[in-house]
């Protein structure tokens, strides 16, 4: 039947017309409405506003052009410094809420922990991740911490004879002609030689040279140690382009993301296999060694669950050690002198490797205060996760932001994004001092007490399980490396006292991090 000009304007139509209309009006006033009545009843005001332009295209374009000179980081911290603690934007439409207090970091993570979710975030993992610590928000979330929660309780975290064999490969692949080389490169290596080993009862020996066997990896999509490596890689850096496509997440979706992800899963789904069988049948088991993914299965037999747990802890346990530890050996190959006192101290207790004093345990790593204050340090100019946010689930308040004086709470709508810069938030000069972006391992010995602006493990209910893991880790690598070698030269062609920063998933040197670490009494 054909459409005439009479029947599109017929008064039936223009009625359902109008009404519709109207019908958008009113909702649009009666949420106003609600929103100043919500804002009213929680003493808030208005937060400042950011430069966002029309529908926030203008400040998307000005990140973007930061992320591609992967300066974005700077590129944030520096809006703090224009827009105040806390101010609001439009970000391609979206609202957003972005702050570095610490009093809203806590009511984020924590006295208001339940007012929060992850947004997108599960829809945007999940390929590589599925159901895990990280991804899941509500009870998925409560069942899955639950459950790993008592293997980083256990003996086994504080147990540096696992990473024995691993800081010895590290050692044999750095060159003995004193000629440079990038220590971030090998500290990746080593990070993920002992999370497999942790994990799963056995390394994939990235730093080893190829056996010549035909051993698992062999056998796998991956080839060998350095293709798992490799599929890894790639798999987390397509994660972190889906997150930061927000809502476009599914755009990012190509075949070597796809395939990468499906390589990772057949190596993991290998170790589960073996664990489920190990339960099958205790008896076959001719050790008695702890294998965290063992002592998983004897709580679930379903292998999808362990496979996504393993996952989430393999990429954090990875990543977050990788990161501090490369950031460390850039700062102090800048600062001989915070490299001198930190060995003249460990040598003192520990001896060097040639006349080894004491034996290492995890509390005499920490009964060293100067090496707890260096990697303090190092969190703090460089968080592992330098920003964070979280999506408001309800209409809810932040303590602070509000007005003039930025000193009165703000209203947060439900479904505003709310991001969190630990980054800037450790760098704030009114909380650390007109030195706040220098290196300065000293001010922990003045002053170790620091709340929720010291937060580069989170905070709350989600606080990192296995951030003790990581820090022996740390502690035990710098101890081991300062035994063996008395100088540290920044091997860098630009004198940058900071790095390029690559931030994927968690946070990295883009040009790595160039050293010559050495014996002075070996030619």
């Amino acid at each position: 039947m054909e459409i005439t000009d009479k029947m599109l304007f017929s008064p039936a139509v223009t009625l359902v017309g109008t009404l519709s209309v109207a019908f958008l009006v009113v909702r649009y006033f009666a949420q106003l409405h609600h929103h100043r009545k919500q804002s009213k009843a929680l003493h808030c005001k208005p937060a400042r506003s950011g430069s966002s332009g029309f529908f926030g295209i203008p400040g998307f374009i000005r990140l973007s052009k930061a992320v591609r000179e992967k300066r974005w980081i700077e590129h944030l911290y520096n809006e703090y410094a224009v827009y105040g603690n806390t101010y609001k934007q439009t970000f391609l439409s979206r609202n957003l809420i972005t702050t570095i207090e610490p009093e809203n970091v806590k009511a984020i993570l924590a006295t208001r922990f339940k007012d929060f979710s992850l947004g997108t975030r599960h829809q945007q993992f999940y390929p590589l991740l599925g159901d895990g610590i990280f991804t899941l928000d509500g009870a998925g979330w409560s069942h899955a911490r639950g459950l790993l929660r008592p293997q980083f309780t256990r003996d086994q975290v504080a147990d540096l004879s696992m990473l024995d064999d691993h800081i010895s490969n590290l050692i044999d692949l750095i060159p003995k002609d004193r000629s440079s080389f990038d220590i971030q490169r090998l500290f990746f290596l080593l990070t993920l030689d002992s999370a497999t080993h942790f994990l799963f009862g056995e390394s994939v020996g990235c730093m080893l040279p190829p056996s010549g066997k035909t051993g698992v990896l062999e056998k796998c999509a991956v080839g060998s140690a350095q293709g798992f490596a490799n599929a890894f890689g790639t798999a987390q850096d397509y994660l972190a382009a889906r997150s930061r496509a927000q809502g476009l997440y599914w755009v990012v979706n190509p075949k070597e993301f796809r395939e990468a992800s499906r390589q990772v899963h057949e190596v993991v789904d290998h170790y589960v296999n073996l664990a489920l069988e190990s339960k099958r049948n205790p008896e076959k088991k001719t050790d008695g060694r702890y294998i965290f993914l063992e002592a998983l299965a004897a709580d679930t037999d379903d292998p999808k669950m362990l496979r996504d747990n393993m996952l989430n802890i393999l990429l954090a346990g990875r990543d977050t050690t990788a990161s501090l530890l490369s950031s460390t050996f850039f700062y102090l190959s800048r600062h001989p002198n915070v490299w001198n006192r930190l060995r003249r101290e460990i040598v003192e207790v520990f001896g060097d490797a040639k006349n080894p004093r004491s034996e290492m345990t995890q509390t005499k790593l920490k009964d060293i205060p100067y090496l707890r204050y260096v990697l303090n340090e190092v969190l703090r100019l460089q968080p592992p996760v330098p920003v964070n946010f979280r999506v408001s689930t309800k209409d809810t308040s932040l303590p602070l932001g509000g007005g003039v004086d930025q000193q009165s709470p703000v209203y947060i709508k439900k479904g505003t994004m709310v991001a969190y810069s630990v980054y800037a938030m450790h760098r704030r000069t009114d909380l650390w001092g007109k030195d706040a972006t220098s290196f300065r391992p000293e001010r922990w010995e003045e002053n170790a007490k620091h709340g929720w602006e010291y937060l580069p493990f989170n905070g709350g209910p989600r606080i990192c399980l296995g951030q003790q893991y990581a820090l022996t880790e740390a502690s035990y690598t710098v101890v081991r490396l300062m035994q063996h070698f008395d100088t540290l030269e920044n091997a860098d062609p630009h004198p940058r006292q900071e790095p390029i920063k690559l931030s994927n998933l968690t946070m990295s040197h883009d040009l790595g991090v160039p050293i010559r670490l050495y014996s002075s009494d070996k030619i």
